[in-house]
């Protein structure tokens, strides 16, 4: 099912788009996403503690030629979020899957970002014969012993699930340290509107909380197999879309991608943060879309 969800007008502005509907199995609760445009399908997914908002200037440019598909994660953006469920790398992969499946979109174009690389590529591994082409914006999909200090906060006990659901101070300080210019305060609302309130923060919290930083993590093993298995993808296409400025996935991350595809095609944006689409110029979004319109 297609819809116009009601949102606040100033977001609607910015967010134009038609969004679809997917009920998960078992009653798990609804994924939304942003189902625009016709022709060959590109898949885009968000990372944490963003949504499928981040994608509106790429949406905007690709629309009239190719379908793109944004998906919320559940938990995130306009998706449900259910407060008692087992939030976890494995989980969302699995939640991908059947979207995918359930849309039956056959061979897509596959953008990633941030927690969106795992998850994305923990299905493209599965399905290698479905992935055209890939573009990587600073995320990751293998283990690093490297965490910000301003993450692992987040992960200490009680302190950060109390500052993250309670405060907002994960989104909050997002919309600042992300970016190398300020958001518009009208672009900063839209990051913020669906997470008002702690119970709609619930899975940024689990996000964090999911970082895995020794074997004993439940999800290490899981993001391990992802890397071992990112050779089955080294013949497709790829383009790295990165920026400089990014504390979080910073340069040693894509020193870490070129080493699994060496032959990616790289343009390293020197004074965009980790929300690469945000302080990336019109020209330069542009450029990105004019790759993913190539046949």
């Amino acid at each position: 099912m297609l819809t116009h969800l009601t949102l606040p007008a100033a977001l609607q502005a910015l967010f134009p788009f038609r969004v679809g509907e997917y009920a998960l199995p078992g009653g798990t609760g609804v994924i939304r996403y942003v189902d625009e445009g016709t022709g060959i399908p590109v898949v885009m997914l968000h990372g944490n503690p963003t949504w499928s908002f981040f994608y509106r200037r790429l949406i905007m440019a690709l629309r009239d030629r190719r379908r793109v598909i944004a998906p919320d994660h559940l938990g995130c953006g306009l998706s449900d979020k259910p407060l008692h469920y087992p939030y976890c790398l494995a989980n969302h992969i699995r939640h991908l899957e059947q979207l995918l499946a359930w849309l039956n979109l056959g061979p897509v174009d596959l953008v990633v970002h941030d927690w969106g690389g795992a998850i994305g590529m923990g299905w493209a591994v599965r399905h290698p014969e479905l992935v055209r082409r890939i573009v990587l914006l600073n995320t990751a999909a293998f283990l690093s012993p490297y965490v910000p200090w301003r993450i692992a906060v987040g992960k200490l006990p009680w302190i950060g699930e109390w500052a993250i659901r309670h405060v907002n101070a994960f989104a909050l300080a997002a919309a600042v340290m992300a970016v190398t210019r300020p958001l518009d305060p009208a672009v900063r609302a839209g990051y913020l509107w669906p997470y008002q309130t702690p119970a709609d923060r619930v899975a940024i919290a689990r996000f964090v909380q999911d970082i895995p930083l020794h074997p004993g993590h439940r999800t290490w093993p899981v993001v391990d197999a992802i890397d071992r298995d990112l050779v089955v993808l080294r013949h497709k296409a790829v383009r790295i879309f990165w920026g400089g400025r990014d504390w979080c996935f910073d340069d040693r991350f894509l020193a870490g991608w070129l080493t699994r595809f060496p032959t990616a095609y790289v343009t390293r944006l020197d004074d965009a943060g980790h929300y690469v689409l945000e302080d990336a110029s019109d020209t330069m979004i542009a450029y990105l879309a004019q790759w993913l319109l190539a046949e």
